[in-house]
């Protein structure tokens, strides 16, 4: 690794392979001493097309978000990992993890999961990693 990253921002969502970008997303922020932001984009037309009403679903989505985030932080704070940012937006997870986010905060690289837990997901790569890997203003990891 040529990079020493400062400013990591790994994207989960509660599948298989965002919990793996998590764990590297560690142990890159250990070896550089950097900060992680932990984030979790709530999809926004995934909501707006539920039958169920939309306030009790996003406040039911929020509550897990918060509860896996608490449990994030301190598996990263017990890795010796203890700046850890928490970013939770409603939006396209695409356009704000590829784009809006990294641009926001002085991100240096992106570490997501090669696809997620969407309805819809794509044989080989996820639409929402497709996206970050050629919009992104900075250096992507995709974990498989």
């Amino acid at each position: 690794m040529l990079e020493a990253y400062k400013r990591i921002l790994v994207a989960i969502d509660g599948s298989n392979q965002s919990e793996k970008a998590f764990k590297e997303a560690i142990e890159i922020a250990k070896r550089n001493n950097a900060t992680v932001f932990l984030t979790r984009i709530i999809n926004d037309v995934e909501l707006t097309t539920s039958a169920y009403a939309f306030s009790r679903l996003l406040k039911d989505e929020k509550q897990n978000i918060e509860e896996d985030m608490d449990d994030k932080v301190k598996t990263a704070q017990q890795a010796g990992v203890n700046n850890i940012e928490r970013i939770v937006e409603i939006g396209s997870p695409k356009e704000m993890i590829g784009m809006d986010l990294p641009q926001e905060h002085a991100i240096d690289l992106i570490v997501i999961g090669s696809t997620g837990k969407g309805a819809i997901a794509q044989v080989l790569v996820g639409a929402t990693t497709s996206f970050v890997v050629n919009h992104a203003p900075c250096n992507v990891m995709v974990i498989k």
